[in-house]
């Protein structure tokens, strides 16, 4: 259920529309040790037929827009705009909220002269400037960062977009002009559809959970209950998945990737374990800087340890770490996977074991 939720199955969905509705997002992410995740997850599911271009153009066509660096089909803006009117939250605000609003409240001199900029049309964060009264201060690397935090907050407002990129450049716009003008659905009737798509791309999933970056992962009283022999508590189920046939194939999946996303999930329903070890040093590292999941079937049977040398034009393959030993089907359906992830990057493959 899980496998073809994610449409992981034999079955390739009709195009990057149809695909990224079911799956309902795409994160984005600036690493890209083999490509960006957001590619690889399209070309895991589209195969060679898909090209990078193809998402710089439906984004550009905001046919997909882009929403705090996840990729969401543009009907789904509806879903999120109550939330937006209401910002910086419903109810009795937390101290983080009250926190925010207020830096906000203190900058709204500078905040002002970005919508009067980005009224002329859309322009990268560079050229707009920072009136900020009083600086955002953080431990991290937005210290200071004033205009960059104004746009964050101002997005979660629904006053400001990012409305395509320019290179690696965000180019920011008027909400108004990017999203889709649909009736905005109130907030607990878009909770809950939330909730149901959410489940919908997930097959099966926890009905609460522990937050995670980005995206929620409980999808509360969505779908039908179930349990799942040897895990412990209660799930939710997609009952439109049950009783289908199921073919599996073979996929290399990014890091990011919503099957194995939440690892907690993953080792629950898969006995699949993993980590994403770019921030390790060298020596505690398992299973490489940027090792790709590996499916077959409805397993997830052990992890790629690879990397694009473009300028060398090789795929470089360090390791194949085998959760399971391999059956020679196994081995050679991955040995094909990675060919084919050759092929669409136009590089050859290398290997550095035998």
């Amino acid at each position: 259920m899980a496998v073809r939720a994610q449409l992981l199955h034999r079955e390739r969905p009709a195009g990057l529309l149809a695909m990224a509705r079911q799956l309902t997002l795409l994160q984005l992410d600036p690493v890209s040790a083999i490509a960006p995740s957001a590619d690889l997850v399209c070309w895991s599911r589209l195969g060679s037929s898909y090209s990078p271009e193809d998402l710089r153009a439906v984004l550009a066509g905001h046919r997909l827009i882009e929403l705090r660096a996840i990729v969401r089909p543009a009907e789904d803006l509806a879903l999120f705009r109550a939330d937006m009117a209401a910002w910086p939250g419903h109810g009795e605000l937390r101290d983080w909220q009250m926190h925010i609003r207020d830096w906000v409240q203190a900058n709204d001199r500078c905040r002002r002269e970005i919508l009067a900029r980005l009224s002329d049309g859309p322009l990268p964060s560079r050229e707009l400037p920072d009136l900020c009264d009083k600086p955002w201060e953080s431990t991290g690397w937005t210290n200071n960062k004033n205009v960059i935090r104004l746009l964050d907050f101002m997005v979660a407002r629904g006053e400001v977009a990012v409305a395509g990129r320019k290179g690696r450049d965000r180019l920011w716009d008027l909400a108004e002009r990017v999203y889709p003008d649909d009736p905005i659905v109130p907030a607990p009737e878009a909770a809950r559809e939330r909730d149901r798509r959410r489940l919908r791309s997930a097959g099966i999933a926890r009905s609460r959970a522990a937050a995670l970056a980005m995206e929620p992962i409980a999808v509360g009283e969505a779908g039908e209950p179930a349990v799942v022999d040897g895990v412990k508590g209660e799930w939710r189920v997609d009952p439109s998945l049950l009783g289908q046939s199921f073919e599996g194939r073979t996929a290399l999946l990014s890091p990011f990737d919503r099957l194995v996303y939440d690892r907690a999930r993953a080792e629950e329903l898969f006995d699949f374990e993993y980590q994403l070890e770019m921030y390790k040093p060298v020596a505690k590292r398992r299973w490489g800087y940027y090792a790709l999941p590996i499916l077959h079937g409805d397993q997830l049977i052990g992890k790629l340890d690879a990397k694009a040398e473009p300028r060398d034009g090789v795929l470089v393959v360090n390791a194949i770490h085998q959760d399971v030993p391999f059956t020679p089907e196994m081995t050679a359906a991955v040995s094909q996977e990675i060919a084919g992830l050759a092929a669409w990057l136009k590089l050859e493959v290398r290997r550095t074991q035998p």
